[in-house]
């Protein structure tokens, strides 16, 4: 499974940019059935979940810091996650990752809580600077 990020770039406060992620190696039945997620990063500190969203429906989660600015959908037929930032603020500045792991439920996907270490597949990331 490879996850490949794009969309990255440098704005102004206030601006918006959407983030891609593609998916290749997943079985059809496997995407429909898996627990994705943005991550982002800082250099010298922790991973922090922005979104996740289960593919199967019925599940979606945002840390506090983005509610109502940013929002995480799939497009299952193109096996693609994206992530629209709005109203973006210097504080969202880092290197953004994608993430996804099979989660049969979307019970499942919830109790994973956004931790990075439940995630098995990972993208390189995409850097966002806004300033």
């Amino acid at each position: 499974v490879q996850l490949v990020e794009s969309g990255g770039g440098s704005v102004q406060p206030g601006g918006q940019l959407k983030l891609s992620c593609v998916s290749s190696g997943y079985v059809y039945n496997s995407w429909s059935g898996s627990c994705m997620a943005w991550f982002r990063q800082l250099p010298g500190k922790e991973r922090e979940g922005v979104a996740v969203i289960y593919t199967g429906g019925g599940y979606t989660y945002y840390a506090d810091s983005v509610k109502g600015r940013f929002a995480i959908s799939q497009d299952n037929a193109k096996n693609t996650l994206t992530l629209q930032m709005n109203s973006l603020k210097d504080e969202d500045t880092a290197m953004y990752y994608c993430a996804a792991v099979r989660a049969r439920s979307s019970s499942v996907c919830s109790a994973l809580d956004g931790k990075p270490s439940a995630f098995i597949y990972w993208g390189l990331g995409t850097q966002v600077t806004v300033s």
